[in-house]
């Protein structure tokens, strides 16, 4: 009984420690690379996406959660971007979003499940936190960045592979607003 009433007091303390963040948009960015024919790298990014966080004091646990909108890819090519959003690539009218909810985090690994293109996969991300601290409007801030690549094939999206490689890197730059 004793050691129950510690743990469960143990429990409540790193939860009440956690702080939950709001990801800012206007100062985040979910980005990709992809090879093209052997020859070059081909960067992009989705412009509407949002989230929230959370970590303990320690930065040992936490958590995230994101929705990404597939429609708002941009290679900064718009035949290319009309080509993503098709059904070859992400076919955006059925799979209108791309989700990550994280199942766990050590404090440089985040883990948790991707569903993209309708097909849910649990997917690591290596982690960075780059600073915290009040901003001049009264708020305070976190920031943090995250990598981790996929084979675009395992989430069923297998057009042109190898001409557009399968490996794709993911990095996610995140600056969150406590709540």
């Amino acid at each position: 009984m004793k050691y129950t009433v510690i743990s469960t007091l143990a429990l409540a303390s790193s939860i009440a420690m956690a702080a939950d963040y709001k990801i800012d948009p206007a100062h985040s960015a979910v980005t990709f690379e992809v090879g093209h024919l052997g020859v070059s790298t081909t960067p992009g990014r989705f412009n509407e996406f949002e989230g929230d966080f959370s970590y303990s004091d320690d930065e040992k646990s936490g958590q995230a959660n994101f929705v990404i909108k597939t429609d708002s890819i941009d290679t900064n090519h718009e035949a290319r971007d009309k080509h993503l959003r098709s059904p070859d690539f992400l076919n955006v009218k059925q799979f209108p979003t791309l989700t990550f909810k994280s199942t766990a985090f050590d404090g440089e690994t985040l883990t948790g499940d991707l569903t993209l293109h309708g097909i849910t996969k649990t997917v690591s991300f290596d982690v960075d936190k780059i600073g915290e601290g009040k901003d001049p409007w009264g708020g305070y801030r976190a920031g943090f960045e995250a990598s981790t690549e996929i084979n675009r094939s395992d989430f069923g999206v297998t057009y042109f592979i190898p001409g557009v490689t399968d490996k794709t890197a993911i990095n996610v730059y995140v600056e969150g607003i406590r709540q």
